[in-house]
């Protein structure tokens, strides 16, 4: 029973969020918001929803590690497991800002994070100052979005796609009916994984940062996979990176400000350290490699290489991410 709960919970939450992101983006154009505009909010916040319904509903019935564990293996996963799988089918070409600007504000949202959760409590007053950094942070996109040439985005690609027209009374009922999903469906797959866990006397950490955190990264996952199949993967980097920012400041931000989160240290130490490290290590298969292949090439001693090469995270560094993901969740294990 508890096995049906966790997979009918998860879902009903992956059913529930696709629904939310069309009753949105279908309400935001009745009333002619822009599609960038809708990109950068509505269905941003939309695909995350199953992270902050999660998270939420988790620290509302005291499993703050499911909370947790929820957001830094959510990650995690977003670097190992869905770079590392979508640079394997098509290499990634990396945009010079999110190399200047969107990865320096992903490492200081983690950074914030790791410090915030050291003192043992994520208060009230963190998780504000978390989700108005967020605010300051999509604002500030949307108007360096406007100066600059249009950008696809998975976000903008899914508000500006041809579709069929929804009515605004059929967009309402979405809303609604998506609300109530994403709810039980959190309510359902926490349930289940904490039965789960205690029955194989398996902590909720490890329950949050592995299944609960898989179960709400696959809309992700799906998507990423699906735009290297169709040869866009260039947009993975940067909607990853989005998807941690915002998993940080607005899933913990909000979450802390309903009920402030508190913080077995000891236990995430180590779940703190390898997010920051598969942080770091992002950036290390794309940038410092970049001079030294670019010279190889100009100097014709190798051509058409599969190593990380100027601003592209190539094959073999998405099966490194994948490889050091897969040996994280060994060792969480063992």
């Amino acid at each position: 029973m508890e096995y049906l709960k966790l997979i009918g919970g998860l879902i009903l939450l992956i059913i529930s969020g696709d629904f939310l992101v069309k009753g949105s983006v279908a309400i935001a154009e009745k009333f002619k918001i822009t599609p960038l505009v809708i990109g950068l909010t509505v269905v941003a916040f939309g695909t995350s929803a199953p992270e902050l319904i999660v998270s939420l509903q988790a620290a509302i019935r005291n499993s703050p590690e499911i909370a947790l564990g929820n957001v830094i293996g959510s990650n995690i996963a977003n670097i190992g497991l869905i770079l590392g799988i979508t640079a394997i089918i098509s290499p990634l070409r990396v945009s010079s800002d999110s190399i200047r600007i969107d990865w320096p504000v992903m490492m200081g949202a983690a950074l914030l994070f790791i410090l915030c959760s050291s003192f043992g409590w994520i208060t009230r007053i963190e998780g504000l100052i978390g989700f108005a950094l967020l605010i300051c942070y999509s604002v500030w996109q949307i108007k360096k979005a406007r100066r600059q040439d249009p950008v696809e985005t998975p976000e903008t690609i899914a508000a500006t796609e041809p579709k069929k027209k929804i009515s605004l009374g059929l967009a309402i009922l979405c809303i609604i009916g998506s609300a109530f999903g994403l709810a039980y469906g959190a309510d359902f797959m926490i349930d289940g994984a904490t039965v789960i866990a205690l029955s194989f006397g398996i902590s909720e950490r490890i329950i949050g940062v592995t299944i609960v955190a898989f179960g709400t990264s696959l809309p992700e996952l799906a998507t990423s996979v699906s735009a290297a199949l169709k040869k866009q993967a260039d947009i993975a980097i940067g909607n990853v990176i989005g998807s941690n920012i915002f998993n940080v400041l607005c899933v913990i931000g909000m979450t802390a400000v309903i009920k402030p989160i508190p913080v077995d240290w000891h236990a995430f130490r180590y779940d703190f350290i390898i997010m920051a490290i598969f942080s770091v290590l992002l950036i290390l298969l794309i940038f410092p490699f970049r001079s030294f292949c670019q010279n190889l090439c100009q100097k014709k001693l190798i051509s058409g290489n599969q190593l990380i090469s100027d601003g592209r995270l190539a094959r073999i560094g998405g099966m490194t991410l994948l490889i050091a993901y897969i040996y994280y969740i060994y060792t969480l294990f063992n």
